[in-house]
């Protein structure tokens, strides 16, 4: 698995997201061998409260493998997950989350809560916090400057 790989990929979707006027967040969910069986990006401003990019890229990685088990994947998205996120990353078993920038106001893989490794859940979730965290963070800052600039 090259994380750097799929880290690029999914900012290349967090980009997409910002296109189309949405918050800029970019998931992927690779197999063990590294390929990608999951993509999503934020889509909430089209209508879907729940349309964050994580939750799109388990749907697809699910649909791809023909189970709701992901036992084996790696989750690369480029904010930490909310809870929500979070909930879904432990309840579709995914073993490895490696994030980009930190989310102190919803992040809940380590900023606000840690739900992935909460001992008292049936699965726990490995991390790997602020992988290419500047490059995430500066998507998101210039999304935000341009927003406020109108």
């Amino acid at each position: 698995m090259d994380p750097t790989a799929l880290m690029t990929e999914a900012l290349a979707l967090a980009a997409e997201a910002a296109a189309a006027g949405e918050v800029p967040i970019g998931a992927v969910v690779a197999d063990e061998s590294g390929a990608v069986i999951g993509r999503g990006r934020n889509a909430r401003q089209a209508g879907d409260p729940l349309g964050h990019a994580e939750i799109y890229a388990i749907r697809e990685a699910a649909e791809t493998i023909g189970d709701w088990r992901l036992v084996g994947t790696t989750m690369v998205v480029t904010l930490e997950p909310c809870a929500m996120c979070a909930g879904a990353i432990v309840n579709a078993r995914i073993d490895r989350v490696v994030f980009g920038a930190l989310d102190p106001k919803a992040g809940f893989c380590g900023s606000l809560g840690n739900l992935v490794q909460d001992p008292r859940l049936n699965h726990r979730v490995e991390l790997i916090p602020e992988f290419m965290a500047a490059e995430a963070a500066e998507l998101l800052q210039q999304f935000f400057r341009r927003l406020r600039a109108r």
